[in-house]
């Protein structure tokens, strides 16, 4: 296919827009990798020179910041394993399963979605503070698996898949969890993956439940742990330090979307699609 002469305009508006938009990001990097010295005189410019790592070296060795990613890697993991096993149950259930007053408990957990998390965060506190189960890895996972989006998006998949596969397998006398495990399951695997990485995307950026959960520095995640050096270390170790702890901060989500980019357009076009 030829490319007109609007289309190629269009293109190009496209990259600089593409170029403007990336414009802080790149700004960040650059003031990271820069001496505190030069920076006093000038934050100009997108090209490091003279550059160093001594922020990021200060960074992982003046803080907590190796627990904080380890806590940010075992909660963002574990809510998205629990997030998919529960959204899958719930969404074949809601989506194959005729039990009294489904319609009713499809709108209840859809209302969820209504409901604001500040709203709910004082009760939530005093809930886990007389259970004495704050600062714990339970605390950060288990208020962010009831994921009524996940449900609905499940339940929307799982009722596009054609029911004979299901009776072709109860012919061969597979019950009802093996008809799950085995047929829907996986050919439920796009939605999975969907799910699987904005969960992690949400986990790895949680800021609000993790600041109030997690009131020791061992337990904080990353963004609560970085967002505490600002505060800590800011006037001490200068700019350079704030810039890489936003990269190191940062890092992790650019190389995951780098990896799964395809199932991330994709699951933006799905869930836009329902």
């Amino acid at each position: 296919m030829t490319r007109t002469l609007g289309d190629r305009l269009i293109l190009v508006l496209l990259v600089l827009a593409a170029f403007v938009w990336m414009m802080p990001m790149l700004w960040v990097l650059t003031l990271s990798l820069k001496p505190n010295e030069e920076l006093v005189r000038s934050t100009h410019g997108i090209i490091p020179w003279p550059h160093t790592l001594e922020h990021f070296s200060t960074l992982l060795r003046v803080s907590l910041t190796p627990r904080w990613l380890l806590n940010s890697v075992v909660v963002a993991l574990g809510m998205t394993a629990a997030t998919l096993l529960l959204s899958s149950l719930a969404g074949y259930a809601f989506a194959r399963i005729d039990f009294p007053g489904r319609r009713a408990v499809f709108l209840l957990v859809m209302a969820g979605l209504m409901v604001p998390e500040q709203a709910i965060l004082v009760p939530l506190h005093a809930m886990f503070a007389s259970w004495e189960l704050h600062n714990t890895y339970f605390s950060l996972i288990a208020p962010r698996l009831a994921a009524p989006m996940g449900v609905f998006l499940m339940t929307q998949f799982f009722k596009a898949i054609p029911r004979e596969l299901e009776e072709a397998a109860e012919l061969d006398n597979a019950g009802r969890f093996k008809v799950f495990w085995a047929v829907m399951l996986p050919l439920s695997r796009p939605a999975l993956t969907t799910l699987g990485i904005f969960t992690f995307l949400f986990a790895w950026n949680d800021f609000l439940w993790p600041v109030v959960t997690a009131t020791q520095p061992e337990m904080y995640t990353l963004s609560v742990g970085l967002g505490s050096l600002q505060g800590n270390f800011a006037m001490s170790e200068g700019l350079g330090f704030l810039m890489a702890s936003a990269v190191f901060a940062s890092a992790p989500m650019l190389v995951l979307y780098v990896v799964f980019q395809r199932y991330i357009v994709q699951g933006i076009a799905m869930t836009g699609g329902k």
